[in-house]
């Protein structure tokens, strides 16, 4: 018996059991998997959340920039189809006319997820539909704001104008803040030396740039219509990449409220909406062609102008039209243009 007992007490106790483990493994397992998931489906979340929180202050501020074009009939237009979009740059300055500094004719093939930018000189010498005359392409928008516009450019380019945006330059700065600021590639110092111009100075190779820097990026008028219109160009590519990014979404319905009075357009909000989802659910920013109708500068009666090219008008209006085919498949992509090119033979930097 005493061995017995002896023999009992000496084995050795057993180890407890780590119950801890097994479900430890599982919840990092599931950790790890939902944050696999949700990597992989964060689009879908952040639309879930838009659609949850933002939506209807979105659509609700978009409603008030809705603005009708006369008696134009608003196109019928899917989201998903190529629709062309006359994009206005409104640089209202102290004792001067609403003109419109920036003239970009766009073509969005958002299956393609494809843009075409066609950048129209603001002194473009053509017939101002409505007024029976010929002057300034800048000046329709003075005379009949986007309707004027509208007509305007369609029978220069032959080519429909769906929808119009147009934004007032003094509601720029405080966009660009409200998604803290936008990437521009300026190399050298931005400054107007010019007594008769506003005071601008923009700092070279800065990583980010504010409001009003951009404000003045885009404002800048002591070089070439070429590079000006380039300049508005980058900046639309640049914002368009910053507002899309995941962090910014969220910030959307503060700038649709900040554009407020100085945003108009013909675009419904549901389409504007419908679109923009789209637009992000894509795997990429949209590849964006950029193109400037090219021509020559002249005088008449003292004043200066900017005489398109004929050919080049041709070569545009069948680009246009090839972009507008949803069923083009080999689209027509923009020549490339540079400073040296006749894109731009002439300063109109002072020619008003």
């Amino acid at each position: 018996m005493e061995n017995s007992v002896a023999h009992l007490t000496r084995r050795k106790p057993k180890k407890p059991k780590k119950k801890w483990k097994k479900p430890l493994i599982i919840t990092f397992s599931i950790l790890i998997l939902l944050g696999g998931l949700g990597f992989i489906f964060q689009k879908e979340l952040v639309r879930l959340g838009f659609n949850m929180f933002a939506a209807g202050t979105v659509k609700e501020a978009l409603d008030k920039s809705y603005k009708g074009v006369g008696d134009r009939e608003a196109p019928v237009v899917q989201h998903t189809e190529p629709f062309s979009l006359l994009l206005l740059g409104i640089d209202q300055r102290d004792k001067e006319p609403s003109r419109s500094d920036t003239i970009i004719y766009s073509v969005v093939r958002p299956e393609d997820n494809k843009v075409l930018l066609l950048s129209i000189p603001r002194d473009s010498y053509t017939e101002i539909v409505g007024r029976d005359v010929k002057s300034k392409i800048n000046s329709a928008y003075a005379h009949g704001e986007a309707k004027m516009a509208m007509d305007t450019v369609e029978k220069l380019l032959e080519n429909k104008v769906d929808f119009y945006a147009a934004i007032n330059f003094h509601g720029l700065k405080d966009i660009v803040d409200a998604v803290g600021g936008v990437e521009l590639p300026i190399k050298k110092n931005i400054e107007n030396k010019n007594k008769a111009h506003e005071k601008l100075f923009v700092e070279a190779n800065k990583p980010i740039y504010n409001g009003e820097e951009a404000l003045g990026y885009v404002r800048y008028r002591e070089d070439s219509d070429f590079n000006r219109t380039m300049r508005h160009r980058i900046f639309l590519s640049a914002f368009m990449n910053r507002a899309l990014e995941v962090k910014n979404l969220t910030k959307i319905p503060d700038v649709i409220q900040i554009a407020g009075s100085n945003f108009t357009t013909n675009m419904t909000s549901d389409f504007i909406v419908n679109f923009a989802e789209s637009l992000y659910m894509k795997d990429s920013a949209p590849t964006i062609s950029n193109y400037m109708l090219k021509g020559d500068g002249a005088m008449r009666g003292g004043t200066w102008y900017y005489d398109l090219s004929e050919d080049d008008l041709k070569y545009v209006r069948g680009m246009i039209a090839s972009w507008l085919d949803p069923n083009t498949t080999q689209l027509i992509e923009p020549e490339s243009t540079d400073e040296s090119g006749t894109a731009d033979k002439s300063d109109s930097a002072d020619k008003g």
